[in-house]
Order: C-alpha cells, then sequence, then structure tokens
C-alpha cells in the first residue's frame, strides 16, 4: 500500500489527531498541508452531506491576512472585482489574476475591518505573490499567514449543529458574512460559507493548539443530528458545478472562461486588468460545461484532462469526472471550444474505453 512519507514540506493540520481518531483512511496534500479524503465509507459521507450534516477539516484553506494602512489598497490590486464599497464583516468571491489575465487563484476575500482582510485561498501560494506586489508598490501594509484553521460544517442540518454551538442569531447570517467570536475560550470567526451547495459554515479556528478541542465540540453539539466526519466531497461538487482551481484550470484559464465573470469589474485597477478588458473584447475562446457520461459507462476512476472529441476533432477537454448518485451515471466538468453548443455530444476517452458524453449546462442539480 502506497503511503505519503512523512516530510517538513507538508504539515498536519490542528485538526490531525482528531481525524486519526475518528478513522480517516485517506489524505492529499493541498497548500502544503494532509488534508482528509475519505474515512472509509463514501456512500455514508455523501449522503451526511447531502441530507443531514458533515464536519470536515479544511485546515488547507490556508488564509493570507493583508494588515495595516495600505490593505484595502492591496487587496484591490490583487481582486478582478471593484472592492470600494465592501462591507466589513463580508466576504466576496474574487478572482486573482497574473497581467496575462489568467486566474492565479479564486478566494474568498473577508473584510474583517478597514485595514485588515483575509484571502482564504484555493491550492497556490497567494501569499508570495501579494508580497511581491505590495513590495512593488510600496505599500504600508503586512501580508503574512496567520494562525487560522477553518474547520466546516456543511449540509441541511448545519444550522442546527451551529446554532446549538453558538445561538440562535447564526440563522440570520447572510451568506458570506463573517464574524469573530468565541466557543466558550476557544477563539473563533464564523462564517456561513463552505465548498458545498448544501449550506454550511466554516469555523475558523484562531488558535491552533485548540483543534482537538475545536473538532471534539463540534463533534458532541452535532451527536443529536447524527454528525459525521468527511471532506469537500467529489461527487456534490461536480453535481453542483463548483470550481475547483488547479483541476477545472490550466496555466491559460481566464476567469469568463469559468463562469466567473460576473465577478470581475473591466473598470476596477487591479493585476491583469487591462488583459481581461482586451480578452472581453476579442471573444472568449473556451466555455466550462458539463458532461452527463453514457450511462452504459463504467464507473471511472477520476480522471484529469481527458480530451474530448467532436467528430474526431480535439475541442477541448473533460477536467474532471465523478459518480453522481443522484443522477446514477458518470458525470464530469469540461473546458471546451465556445463553438460547441449545449445537447451535442462528444466522445471522451475513459482509461480502455471511449464513451459518448452529452454537453449540458451547469449545475447539473
Amino acid at each position: 500500500m502506497a503511503v505519503i512519507a512523512p516530510s517538513p514540506r507538508v504539515r498536519p493540520s490542528p485538526f490531525y489527531e482528531a481525524t486519526i481518531a475518528d478513522g480517516v483512511s485517506g489524505f492529499t496534500v493541498y497548500n502544503h498541508m494532509l488534508m482528509p479524503t475519505s474515512y472509509g465509507d463514501p456512500e455514508a459521507e455523501y449522503d451526511r452531506l447531502i441530507n443531514g450534516v458533515a464536519m470536515w477539516d479544511v485546515a488547507v484553506e490556508r488564509q493570507v491576512e493583508l494588515r495595516g494602512p495600505d490593505a484595502g489598497r492591496l487587496a484591490q490590486r490583487l481582486c478582478a472585482r471593484n472592492i470600494s464599497d465592501m462591507p466589513i464583516g463580508m466576504g466576496w468571491y474574487v478572482a486573482v489574476c497574473d497581467h496575462r489575465g489568467v486566474l492565479m487563484n479564486d478566494p474568498i476575500l473577508l473584510k474583517l475591518a478597514e485595514d485588515r482582510y483575509w484571502l482564504s485561498i484555493a491550492d497556490s501560494d497567494v501569499k508570495w505573490h501579494a508580497r511581491a506586489v505590495a513590495s512593488e508598490r510600496d505599500m504600508n501594509v503586512e501580508v503574512f499567514e496567520p494562525d487560522v484553521s477553518p474547520l466546516a460544517v456543511q449540509g441541511p442540518k448545519s444550522f442546527d449543529v451551529v446554532a446549538a454551538l453558538f445561538g440562535d442569531w447564526i440563522r440570520d447570517m447572510k451568506y458570506f458574512e463573517v464574524r469573530e467570536t468565541t466557543l466558550g475560550d476557544i477563539p473563533i470567526a464564523v462564517a456561513r460559507s463552505g465548498w458545498s451547495k448544501q449550506g454550511g459554515f466554516e469555523l475558523y479556528l484562531m488558535d491552533g493548539s485548540r483543534g482537538k478541542d475545536l473538532w471534539n465540540r463540534v463533534k458532541e453539539a452535532g451527536a443529536p443530528w447524527d454528525i459525521g466526519p468527511g471532506n469537500p466531497n467529489q461527487s456534490e461538487r461536480v453535481e453542483s458545478g463548483l470550481l475547483s482551481w488547479g483541476t477545472d484550470t490550466d496555466d491559460e484559464t481566464n476567469p469568463f472562461e469559468v463562469r466567473m465573470g460576473k465577478f470581475v469589474d473591466l473598470d476596477a485597477n487591479y493585476i491583469g486588468a487591462e488583459a481581461l478588458r482586451r480578452i472581453k473584447a476579442e471573444g472568449v475562446k473556451r466555455k466550462q460545461v458539463g458532461l452527463k457520461l453514457d450511462e452504459g459507462a463504467s464507473r471511472a476512476p477520476i480522471i484529469r484532462w481527458a480530451e474530448a472529441r467532436l467528430d474526431d476533432r480535439p475541442v477541448g477537454h473533460m477536467t474532471t469526472n465523478a459518480w453522481s448518485p443522484r443522477l446514477s451515471r458518470n458525470i464530469g466538468l469540461c473546458l471546451i471550444s465556445r463553438e460547441v453548443e449545449h445537447g451535442g455530444t462528444l466522445q471522451i476517452t475513459l482509461g480502455d474505453e471511449t464513451v459518448e458524453a452529452e454537453v449540458c449546462a451547469l449545475p447539473f442539480l
């Protein structure tokens, strides 16, 4: 059995010991950290997310803190969205691009104060990029990774569990709203967010020494609703059409190609703005769509960037795939030429078999 070799380059999370105690059976590496990928019962983990409540160690969702008089200036320079009227205590989905307009990360930008922001990042080293931009612009701002580690509580019963922990005020929170509070003596920032479409919260632990304490308190509070461990779920995320930066994107992908156009402000001043204006004017070359694979296809393993062909001509790639329990078929996300229409049929190579796939809009459900 292959294992990930221990290395000081790969850090455990503050919840690591708790996940071991709860039977974690697999990990991946994300943002130089170990992230649980399974607890040995994928069907139960999926069912808890869709019908109940699950708790996830997502400490790998690192924060890049911008703090100081120029924190807002730096955030605006990094984010392809006009944040001038962003309220304190809210999070916004943003695109971080390079000078070509290529998507470098798709974080949630959280505004905690006028001089304090968090970029809650996907799997890339945004901290170094932000530091370089701040230095080049001679900005008065600190850029660092704070001691902050999210634990997600996701699923339709998550509101009951988080209300049992903090009180019914959480039921009135807006989507992406964030509030700093405590759970006993554990410092927490509660955000109504999470990488699923089933509803939920992320509890941003602000003291890494208390990971096991927080995990067990959430577990105890969730017991009446049969809470159990899980992880960002591949089947649910594909069904819901959620973008995974670095999985569904390559070194040429711009925000318009992956349905982020509504989060891009072409009039704001940020890195990549000129390139994005040009891309928009010239016309976007690719688009992200869904694929419903032939119902006779076997449950294929997750395959990255399988070639998609139309009439024996390459037109793009299926970037990821999953078995959908709710649709009882293989589905996938595809980055494909704009010319391909919804309802059309493509050929996808999955291992040793080539299957037909129907092009459809996202999300699937």
